[in-house]
């Protein structure tokens, strides 16, 4: 199996080197310093169920590698649109495209089924731009139960979470999942093929759309969110609101919002993906993770006025609104 990981940052190179060590041809593509390091030392993993290291192949020119069996997405979703040029010299007919992106998917109504079937969700996949870069044929839905981040260029801290949930639009249990299950797990990684994939979307999006944006408002680590009465009302409401939405689209995450907030502060002192770009700098991955909700909240006739406000605000501190 021959596996390209495009943006090979902290959950990139995570699995990258995860994969490697399980027997599968992985080559990364990064940049700047991390990309120097990664081709001197390749990847070292910290992690309290024990460290390791891999050395696999690492370019910024994806035409050095070529076609593969399986891209896997480690880019934010903002960047799909325009990532069609490192991503088509990685393509050949049946290449599928493992998504490993927070929040709604541009997939997300592709053989559908319901009511919306094939619809395009603007926030996500504005004028089609995603889609004509991923064909949604090739997408095969990845939602992450792992947080990880960049200790300095090359080192990888991983702080909790194996598990990696796959699966295909279209509900079936494919050969091309299981084959790439199989090659996580034997790199020590958890990943589960789910037919309903969307359940776990929504049970992920449920904590990211409402930590994400505290957490870059109130510079708020997760447990500390938790912790605090009032954020962590907030906090829960964001995830009924979020329910609501899912349930008015057929989805049904099996998971209480006591249980996600527990899980929420069971992580502690860690700082969110969205609230870690913030203090970098990097615009906010706000599209998939409280705009797209907010859009199909509008299709199903749904209000999320709490998650709207989060948005707002979010939206108007976004390092993407400076000028440059």
């Amino acid at each position: 199996m021959k596996v390209a990981v495009l943006g090979a940052g902290a959950i990139g190179a995570y699995v990258g080197a995860s994969l490697d060590r399980g027997g599968a041809e992985v080559h990364l593509i990064a940049r700047g310093e991390h990309l120097k390091v990664l081709k001197a030392r390749g990847v070292e993993v910290l992690s309290a169920r024990g460290d390791f290291s891999a050395h696999p192949p690492a370019t910024d020119d994806p035409a050095d590698i070529g076609p593969v069996d399986y891209v896997f997405l480690g880019l934010k979703a903002q960047d799909y649109a325009v990532a069609g040029d490192l991503i088509r010299p990685l393509l050949k007919d049946e290449t599928a495209v493992v998504a490993a992106q927070n929040g709604i998917p541009w997939w997300y109504f592709h053989r559908h089924g319901g009511p919306h079937d094939g619809r395009r969700i603007e926030s996500v996949d504005p004028g089609g731009t995603v889609s004509a870069v991923i064909d949604p044929r090739r997408a095969i839905g990845c939602v992450v139960y792992s947080s990880t981040e960049v200790a300095e260029p090359g080192v990888i801290r991983h702080v909790e979470g194996t598990r990696f949930s796959i699966g295909e639009p279209d509900r079936s249990i494919s050969a091309r999942c299981e084959s790439f299950a199989e090659a996580m797990i034997a790199g020590a990684l958890k990943c589960t093929v789910e037919a309903e994939l969307r359940d776990d979307v929504w049970i992920k999006l449920m904590g990211n759309a409402a930590f994400n944006p505290l957490s870059v408002l109130t510079r708020g680590t997760m447990g500390a969110i938790c912790a605090h009465a009032r954020t962590r009302d907030v906090a829960a409401t964001v995830m009924a609101e979020c329910l609501a939405v899912a349930d008015a689209l057929g989805s049904q995450p099996d998971i209480s919002i006591d249980r996600r907030i527990a899980g929420a502060a069971k992580v502690g002192d860690h700082k969110t993906s969205m609230l870690q770009d913030f203090e970098a700098g990097k615009s906010l991955e706000l599209a998939p993770i409280t705009a797209a909700v907010i859009e199909l909240a509008q299709l199903v006739e749904i209000e999320t006025p709490t998650l709207r406000v989060l948005h707002a605000a979010a939206s108007f501190i976004d390092p993407a609104r400076r000028p440059s």
